[in-house]
């Protein structure tokens, strides 16, 4: 059996691996700034004050009178500041206006994409020339390939200019339009019954799973160690997803699939949230939007095989 949706999930394994070496990058400088900041040190009214360490996705330090730790401030080209609310996590020291702008602005984005792919994927299914000249002829076969391909292609120029604009939102938009459609034509062939019990789910796991991530980082619960194990097993499942495509091994292994596809997905949710709310830098916004688009994409797939195996 052929999977449709595989380029998906595999994009979601390059993302984390240009996300990490990224980060990487970052630890790195942060080290070296620490290293130098903690030479600075000064009395003041016989009291001695020291520079804390830099976080790894921290750029600068913003002091601040008359308090004994200076907190860091993340860069933001766009946001100027606002009064002081309550923090998002205990061991926040940015501002929070800053941080619930930048927030609001990557959710917007991903409410934008998933317009965007709800509209050409409504349009894929309900006009049928489409789907049957992508499935009937040579060159809808060609398309397709071409469409599967680029979401790989367009995702490293947007890895090395996700902070340019406006080049980001282009690559962006040919990003989601080329996914949308992967989408689209996974879902033409499949009843709307299936289809919608798939997008409810859906729209249910994910508004849950963030709002508890939300509730979790607020009591001080960090999910950053989540990150190698669900690195870990999106491989697996990648590995997994291509030996049924040479190999099928009839539905039972298809709704194993999807099941396992679902819970890690759900992990990633939680996963990419709590890098939002806490590590993500002002101008990662793109990176960001991406990261949670292709874990909502990927659940909402998985979760469409699971219902079409239990429909056969």
């Amino acid at each position: 059996m052929v999977y449709a949706y595989s380029p998906v999930t595999t994009c979601h394994l390059l993302l984390n691996q240009n996300t990490w070496s990224s980060r990487t990058a970052l630890l790195r400088k942060s080290k070296n700034e620490e290293s130098k900041a903690n030479h600075h040190s000064f009395n003041f009214q016989g009291f001695e004050l020291s520079r804390v360490f830099l976080p790894f996705c921290c750029k600068d330090l913003t002091p601040i009178m008359y308090q004994w730790n200076l907190p860091y401030r993340k860069d933001d080209l766009e946001a100027g500041g606002g009064s002081r609310s309550r923090p998002l996590y205990p061991t926040m020291h940015e501002t929070p206006e800053l941080r619930w702008g930048f927030i609001r602005k990557v959710y917007s984005i991903i409410a934008f994409q998933l317009l965007a792919t709800i509209a050409v994927s409504a349009t894929v299914v309900t006009v049928r020339p489409i789907a049957l000249f992508f499935a009937t002829t040579g060159a809808g076969l060609g398309l397709y390939i071409v469409i599967i391909i680029t979401p790989f292609i367009v995702l490293c120029p947007l890895y090395y200019y996700h902070q340019k604009h406006p080049v980001n939102y282009l690559l962006l938009g040919v990003f989601t339009l080329a996914l949308a459609f992967v989408v689209g034509l996974t879902c033409t062939f499949t009843n709307g019954k299936v289809i919608l019990e798939s997008a409810i789910l859906t729209t249910v796991v994910v508004l849950s799973l963030t709002v508890y991530t939300f509730w979790a980082a607020k009591r001080g619960y960090d999910f950053n160690f989540l990150g190698p194990f669900l690195f870990g097993a999106l491989i697996v499942l990648v590995v997994f997803a291509m030996i049924q495509v040479f190999f099928p091994l009839g539905r039972t292994s298809v709704m194993i699939y999807g099941f396992l596809a679902s819970v890690i997905f759900c992990g990633y949710i939680v996963y990419d949230t709590d890098n939002l709310i806490k590590r993500y830098t002002y101008d990662e916004y793109i990176w960001a939007a991406v990261s949670l688009y292709l874990d909502i994409i990927n659940l909402f797939l998985s979760l469409l095989t699971i219902f079409r195996a239990l429909q056969r």
